[in-house]
């Protein structure tokens, strides 16, 4: 009995220390070029044209290393995103807050390199813009793509585009996209 126990606790030991190796956490931050595009933006009864807005992202990782060339890795980001509308002279900016799960397939190509595909969900917290209208949606769903490359065992680069799938508007028919630049630091 005594060696039955001896060896299950050497056994879920060993587990937990290969499990800890295999997972790494992480904090990264970057740049949001983001924009919303659909088929028809009216607010209001008036029609308005997008352009691109520069915001940012701040939040947490974690890397499941399952191979050595394959690994989840899943996020908790803040995130603004939104748009700046213009329309004859009339223009104001729609900044949207969320809190975003992207939880990622990392495909490595390379011992730097890496492609990150994955759905994200993106929750939103807050509403900043130039009108007294409260019409963003308060979920959002979209898919994610871009490429990590790994400048040290610990620091990271990152690019990715993250293309929303549901629509960001109780008013409108649209989408966020946004462009993200990251850097980060895993432990």
């Amino acid at each position: 009995m005594k060696k039955a126990f001896l060896v299950a606790t050497i056994f879920l030991g060993l587990s937990a220390s290969i499990q800890a190796q295999s997972i790494k956490f992480g904090i990264k931050a970057g740049l949001n070029y983001a924009n919303q595009t659909g088929t028809d933006i009216t607010i209001n009864s008036t029609n308005y044209k997008t352009d691109a807005i520069t915001s940012y992202h701040v939040g947490l990782i974690a890397e499941l290393n399952l191979t050595n060339g394959f690994a989840i890795q899943p996020e908790l980001l803040y995130s603004t995103q939104g748009a700046s509308y213009k329309n004859l002279g009339t223009e104001f900016k729609n900044e949207l807050g969320y809190i975003s799960i992207p939880v990622l397939a990392k495909i490595n190509l390379s011992k730097a390199i890496s492609l990150d595909l994955g759905p994200q969900a993106s929750f939103l917290l807050s509403e900043k813009n130039d009108f007294n209208v409260k019409n963003a949606e308060s979920f959002e769903f979209g898919l994610a793509g871009g490429l990590s490359l790994n400048i040290t065992k610990n620091f990271f680069l990152q690019g990715r585009y993250v293309l929303g799938l549901t629509e960001a508007s109780k008013e409108a028919e649209v989408k966020n996209s946004v462009l993200q630049v990251s850097a980060g630091f895993k432990f």
